[in-house]
């Protein structure tokens, strides 16, 4: 099992408590376990949960899971803050050498 990061951070806004954020597929679903009014587990919380579950088995993506979720949340009547997520701290990044790209020679010298 793995974690299906979103590409947008959500942010929640919930009667009581500071804002949410949610930033991936585990933290949606824990987010739904934990924290979704009783009252708004219909059919499109149901449809989250299983898009959630479903992309952190990999069989769908990211994206369909976030749609899911934010789609639950409007039923829910749940105010929602878009912003883009930034990379983790300590989270691989590609990087270009010192001096740009180089060429690479696939003849052997001597």
């Amino acid at each position: 099992m793995h974690d299906a990061w979103f590409s947008e951070l959500v942010m929640l806004q919930f009667a009581q408590g500071p804002a949410r954020k949610v930033a991936s597929s585990f933290e949606a679903l824990e987010c739904l376990d934990q924290e979704w009014p009783e009252w708004a587990r219909g059919c499109s919380w149901r449809a989250a949960c299983r898009a959630c579950r479903d992309a952190l088995e990999g069989w769908r993506g990211a994206h369909d899971a976030r749609r899911a979720f934010v789609k639950a949340a409007e039923r829910a009547g749940l105010a929602i803050v878009r912003e883009p997520v930034r990379p983790r701290k300590g989270a691989p990044a590609f990087r270009l050498p010192q001096g740009g790209p180089q060429k690479l020679s696939l003849s052997s010298a001597g």
